[in-house]
């Protein structure tokens, strides 16, 4: 009988191994790493393709960086000269032609082909949380403390809000032709709706406020994500759920989501430093990783604010370190 446990507790203790190994880092240390902030970063946005990233800074303002080249191609300045209005948020359009930077009360559009800003924008009666553009810049799509959603047509200056929400906007995303948007907020409620019309194609419930939310470029699928235990991929053509995110901590919270271009795969960042990759269509973790912290604070952490795919083998990450980080991942 104590052999027959013991053969028993060894075989769990084997599995246990093989799934924490299947969980390690692809690599201690990144590939290649860049330094795109002098004492940190406010906020990051690394384009679809990886191609481009915006890196907001108190010393260096808004920086549009060439990925490819790790060349600094503008620097934009958008009154960043006090801890009041420093970027916070910011987008780049699916096709790499406008990128959108915002502060608490104001936001701009940049045309990332001459650097030049397309217009500048305040809001007085709340703060931005998170704002999207859409390819072209056509449109812009702005949420708010107050729980509004606004879309914004450049061409007529026409602007929607969406009202749908109860309470504060956490987290927006619209699709690259500007049609289809999607918000979470602390009402426990993420919403698709439609950016003509207003009306709300599907509703997607949560047990506690959705802290994050994304929408897959090419339309297949909706991430969205509260401060808990849920963390949900839908099928963005029949509103049903696909999969729960599987994973063995209390909780679980996203900074950066990105859908890989083949469909098999999803990118997430966190405020943890951590970096992961899972299945979409089962929800299983494929690897993890960890970007590496400033080494100038204690204790040492980074939050991650963007994740994209430079190709299958390839990720590309921003963080509150300053640093891009190109990592090499292994095929799980």
């Amino acid at each position: 009988m104590l052999n027959c446990n013991l053969t028993i507790l060894k075989a769990k203790l084997l599995f246990l191994l093989a799934l924490l190994s299947a969980c390690q880092p692809v690599g201690q240390e990144p590939a290649q790493r860049w330094q795109h902030a002098v004492e940190g970063a406010y906020a990051a946005n690394i384009s679809n393709d990886a191609k481009f990233s915006v890196v907001s800074s108190i010393h260096h303002g808004i920086s549009l960086w060439d990925l490819e080249n790790n060349a600094l191609k503008y620097n934009w300045s958008q009154q960043q000269n006090s801890a009041e209005n420093l970027v916070l948020v910011t987008d780049i359009a699916d096709n790499n032609s406008h990128a959108i930077t915002a502060n608490r009360h104001d936001f701009s559009l940049w045309n990332i082909e001459n650097g030049l800003s397309e217009g500048f924008w305040s809001i007085t009666e709340s703060t931005i949380r998170d704002v999207a553009v859409s390819n072209n810049g056509d449109y812009l799509l702005v949420g708010q403390s107050n729980g509004k959603v606004v879309h914004i047509t450049i061409a007529n200056g026409r602007r929607l809000e969406f009202l749908g929400h109860q309470e504060k906007i956490n987290a927006i995303d619209m699709l690259p032709n500007g049609r289809i948007a999607l918000s979470g907020s602390n009402d426990f409620v993420a919403y698709v709706w439609d950016t003509v019309s207003g009306q709300v194609i599907y509703r997607f419930n949560h047990p506690s406020r959705v802290t994050m939310v994304a929408l897959d470029p090419k339309g297949r699928f909706a991430f969205t994500a509260d401060s808990k235990k849920s963390a949900n991929i839908w099928d963005l053509k029949t509103g049903e759920l696909i999969t729960k995110l599987k994973y063995f901590n209390r909780q679980e919270i996203f900074s950066a989501v990105q859908f890989s271009p083949d469909g098999t795969k999803l990118l997430t960042g966190a405020p943890s430093r951590k970096v992961s990759i899972w299945d979409i269509a089962t929800g299983e973790r494929l690897t993890s990783w960890r970007v590496l912290p400033r080494e100038d604070i204690r204790p040492a952490g980074a939050v991650v604010y963007s994740v994209a795919f430079r190709d299958n083998n390839q990720v590309i990450t921003e963080s509150s370190s300053g640093y891009a980080e190109l990592w090499q991942v292994n095929k799980p």
